[in-house]
């Protein structure tokens, strides 16, 4: 019988003839306005006139444990690499969700509301700047300035201080005693992009990050025992740490082997970091969208490398830094690192981007360049599933500038895929289903949107479904029927496009049609842009001796895979799958045809990521 793989080109090219397959995406205004501005493309390739705004930011911040008080200053060298003139600047002052009066859709302490973030002084190009000048509603500044010509530079000074939240952590806060992450610390300017200009959306705790690709360098000073883990490269080791922690850190660079850096036995002694009243810590990052840190007077480190570039041999050092008290945490560094190596060579077999990944034992589930805040998790699955999880993000939304605030498909989808592929990788055993039945039970009620509805509008079951599950089995079902090679193609052809860039949703549709040589425009509109649900249903089923035909009919609207499990009389079974290919012109029924290995008791339709709102069409029983 001839591969339905070496059909699926004949297969596609064919539907191509007809209405369905030549059916163009649904796209809103702002966004087709781009292809008539030349900055994007119907490719998927970025424009001529694609330009973005960037960064220099110079921070220098205090941090005190007892006091939790964050205070400090930045320097902003921000580049107008727009058409536009900017009559104003939109700053982000995410601290501000914890503001006494700010709209947040997270439950926050009292205990944990402050006054918000204070600004003790703010200059442009060095002139002060007089207070009535700005206007802070909730997490957005905005401040009203001299024209900012296309192609000019402006420079900000900023002085300012906030309260750091002991409790009610969202994404940042304190974790213990002696152990904090901090994030979002220090005003930032906002996205300008070619699609809506300012970012307006106000940060309220659920959506989450879209920032532009800058470059970081910071000075962090803490108390002398505090050690600090941070985005980018610790320029001044031998300033801060103890001449053994410096080789340590080289040689876990250096070496496939896990180095203890910090052990419970250099904790007791308390000699690893220089014996200053305080230190401070000086990092740099470039080319990225965020930077955090996370600082500790008590926590282990243990470390290891890989080469993730076999081209040129480029290493990226993977970290754990955690409690001791947390024994889960002292494999957290094996599961990150197979997720590294995972990632650079098998999916998305793409070499991991960044010079080392940190792993915080912290009190959330949350990402950031180089950074993970995890919390401890006693069953295995679980910490392995939210390690790589959390990491895989890397390429999504960091690496490839994703907007979360507005499509938090386009990063959360990616990372749900990622857990379901690398898990099994980290420890065979695992089959992951998180979130494939929350998709089968909300399916057709009203709070059922499609994928493409802007994260800010979700509410209910669609805020995890619509960002996590739907779009992750879009990406495995288009993985599956392109296969492995071509996939992968495609899929290069995107992160090349827009890695270091602003990728819109249609860029990444028109990407990997163009990247695969396929207009796959029928599955992206009827599982991204369209209602409906995910039913497929056994109809007759004939048999000549060992040779059955069995037909399926798709009772929703949402194509899935037909994966039809054969049960013999012996008690074995077999799996016959087809791909979502056999639903590509349209057609609401397929016939699967197979030849049996011996007596078959019954049929079953679906598998782990099968979501299918009705399964009791689902089993055929043989008479026999």
């Amino acid at each position: 019988m001839i591969s339905i793989k070496k059909l699926l080109p004949f297969i596609l090219l064919l539907g191509s003839t007809t209405t369905f397959a030549q059916q163009t995406l649904p796209i809103a205004v702002n966004l087709q306005n781009t292809y008539t501005k030349g900055t994007r493309t119907a490719t998927g390739a970025p424009g001529k006139n694609y330009w973005q705004n960037t960064a220099d930011y110079k921070i220098k911040v205090n941090f005190d444990p007892k006091t939790r008080l964050v205070s400090g200053t930045v320097g902003i060298d921000y580049f107008n690499n727009s058409p536009d003139t900017l009559k104003r600047v939109q700053f982000k002052l995410y601290p501000n969700l914890y503001k006494k009066g700010s709209v947040r859709q997270m439950a926050v302490s009292a205990d944990d509301l402050t006054d918000g973030v204070h600004i003790s002084s703010l200059s442009i190009d060095n002139k002060t700047q007089d207070s009535t000048k700005r206007r802070i509603n909730g997490t957005n500044m905005t401040l009203r300035v001299s024209p900012i010509a296309p192609k000019q530079k402006v420079h900000f000074d900023i002085s300012y201080a906030y309260t750091l939240n002991k409790g009610s952590h969202i994404r940042t806060g304190q974790v213990d005693t002696g152990a904090f992450f901090i994030a979002y610390f220090f005003p930032r300017v906002a996205v300008y992009d070619d699609i809506d200009g300012w970012n307006d959306y106000p940060y309220v705790g659920a959506q989450e990050f879209y920032n532009d690709f800058c470059h970081f360098s910071a000075e962090i000073t803490v108390p002398g025992d505090y050690k600090v883990w941070a985005t980018g490269d610790l320029k001044n080791a031998d300033d801060v740490y103890d001449s053994r922690i410096v080789k340590r850190i080289a040689d876990a660079g250096a070496s496939d082997k896990v180095t203890d850096i910090i052990t419970e036995d250099d904790v007791k002694a308390g000699n690893i970091t220089k014996n200053n009243p305080t230190n401070t810590w000086k990092f740099e990052a470039d080319s990225v969208t965020d930077f955090v840190f996370a600082t500790s007077n008590h926590y282990l480190w243990k470390a290891s490398s890989l080469v993730v570039d076999p081209k040129t041999g480029r290493r990226t050092r993977v970290d754990a830094v955690f409690n001791e008290k947390h024994k889960d945490y002292y494999a957290v560094v094996d599961y990150a690192r197979k997720t590294v190596e995972v990632m650079s060579y098998k999916f998305p077999k793409w070499p991991y981007p960044y010079q080392h990944e940190t792993v915080f034992d912290g009190l959330d589930q949350m990402e950031y360049p180089m950074m993970v805040n995890d919390n401890p998790l006693e069953d295995k699955a679980d910490a392995i599933e939210l390690t790589d999880h959390e990491i895989f993000h890397t390429m999504f939304p960091f690496y490839m500038g994703i907007n979360e605030t507005k499509y938090g498909w386009m990063d959360e989808g990616w990372a749900t895929i990622g857990e379901w592929l690398v898990s099994p990788e980290i420890a065979p055993s695992i089959v992951d289903p998180y979130g494939v039945s929350a998709v089968e039970q909300t399916a057709g009620h009203e709070v059922d949107v499609p994928v493409m509805t802007l994260t800010p509008m979700l509410t209910g079951a669609a805020s995890f479904t619509d960002s996590y599950p739907k779009p992750g089995l879009g990406y495995l079902y288009v993985k599956d029927m392109l296969g492995d090679e071509l996939f992968t193609k495609a899929l290069h052809y995107y992160i090349a496009q827009w890695h270091g860039k602003h990728p819109m949703p249609h860029d990444f549709f028109n990407c990997m049609n163009t990247g695969s040589g396929m207009n796959l425009n029928w599955f992206w509109k009827a599982w991204f842009f369209d209602n409906g649900v995910t039913d497929l249903a056994i109809g007759k089923v004939t048999n000549t001796g060992l040779k059955y035909s069995a037909t399926i009919t798709k009772v929703g609207s949402k194509p899935i895979p037909v994966n039809l499990t054969v049960y013999y009389t012996d008690g074995t079974t077999e799996l016959v799958h087809k791909s979502i290919v056999v639903w590509a012109t349209g057609n609401k029924t397929t016939k699967i045809d197979f030849t049996a290995k011996k007596a078959v008791k019954k049929l079953v339709l679906g598998t782990t990521y099968d979501p299918d709102s009705n399964k009791k069409d689902n089993v055929w029983t043989s008479a026999k």
